[in-house]
């Protein structure tokens, strides 16, 4: 099987310039808008160990429960609905499922149920949808999406007993399935929890201490550049290749200096947007501090086979699946936000 590597999938990033002392500025809500995460990186210049406050706020990002084999209809349970989907904020998604070729499930924090099937799934549960954006030449996949607040769907009614004799007598769609609730935690799920063979996690932090790092000029560099940059350094791939390497030509961009020392964190799990926005305040109060460097970034990745990227936005997977955004911040309060996605994807908001 021969490989093309003369060309590379058509990629999406916005980049944006403001500052937080903007009235109208957009981090809040692009935070917000990409709702499934499952990793930050932090890149902390200059640091050789975890400020104590960073450090509260990423032991306080909030636990998320894995549900072994969820049968999804459990998700229209009455009692669950009540004491969680509707009081809102409540993330769910289906776990090791790949979106390119399973049925893929996830709940919005705005109780939006989001089923991406296979044809013939979807043919079976015989409820209302639509064809994926990505379909090719054959309509393959297909995508529901439900208000579960909307009166329409409350129980009893003719949508909701007619989404729930699909998944319970004709689908019967069962998954791994991630949940979390912001602020409500684990007892505002227990109607649904008790039911169900789960376990609780913490998001696992890890930290590793960079030293001569080459660092390129972070105001005035190219933002695919200093993405590329921002990657290697995250993955622990060296930039100091020569020209004759075989492996990696990646190189540091110029200009460039040597930092003697830098931080790089990072935290994975399933990550709220709540908890991320508070990290982001708390950068900003770091970097207010005296000291040599005199910026910080900030990166989230959205889960690779999420149904949904930004906002309630189609998502596929196509060669990497990615979506996900760069913070890069500043003492003086100014920052830039880059918005990255892969092929299939809408472009981010």
């Amino acid at each position: 099987m021969s490989v093309d590597l003369s060309s590379t999938p058509r990629t999406l990033l916005v980049c944006e310039r403001s500052s937080f002392q903007e009235e109208k500025n957009r981090v809040s809500t692009q935070v917000e808008q990409l709702r499934f995460n499952y990793k930050v990186s932090l890149l902390l210049p200059e640091c050789n160990s975890l400020p104590s406050q960073l450090e509260s706020v990423l032991d306080s990002f909030t636990s998320f429960y894995l549900i072994k084999q969820l049968p999804v209809y459990e998700l229209l349970d009455k009692d669950f609905l009540e004491t969680a989907v509707y009081q809102g904020n409540v993330y769910g998604l289906s776990y090791k499922t790949r979106i390119d070729e399973d049925n893929c499930v996830a709940l919005l924090p705005n109780g939006r149920l989001c089923l991406s099937l296979d044809k013939d799934s979807f043919e079976v549960l015989g409820f209302e949808g639509k064809p994926s954006k990505f379909n090719h030449r054959t309509k393959s996949r297909f995508v529901i999406s439900v208000d579960l607040t909307d009166r329409r769907m409350a129980p009893g009614g003719r949508g909701y007993q007619r989404l729930l004799t699909g998944l319970k007598s004709r689908l019967q769609l069962q998954t791994d399935f991630l949940l979390s609730h912001h602020p409500g935690g684990g007892a505002s799920l227990q109607s649904l929890l008790s039911r169900c063979d789960w376990s609780e996690h913490r998001p696992q932090m890890s930290q590793r201490g960079l030293t001569e790092l080459s660092c390129p000029a972070v105001h005035s560099c190219d933002p695919h550049s200093l993405l590329e940059w921002l990657g290697a350094v995250d993955a622990d791939v060296t930039c100091e290749n020569s020209s004759s390497s075989f492996l990696s030509t990646l190189a540091c961009p110029e200009p460039k200096t040597t930092l003697s020392r830098a931080l790089s964190v990072s935290v994975c799990g399933l990550l709220l947007p709540q908890d991320i926005q508070r990290l982001i305040d708390q950068l900003r109060c770091y970097l207010q501090q005296p000291r040599l460097e005199s910026w910080v970034s900030l990166t989230v990745h959205g889960f690779a086979d999420s149904p949904v990227s930004w906002g309630e936005n189609e998502h596929g997977f196509l060669k990497g699946g990615e979506n996900f955004y760069t913070l890069l911040m500043f003492h003086n309060h100014t920052y830039r936000l880059h918005l990255a996605t892969g092929a299939h994807d809408a472009c981010p908001p």
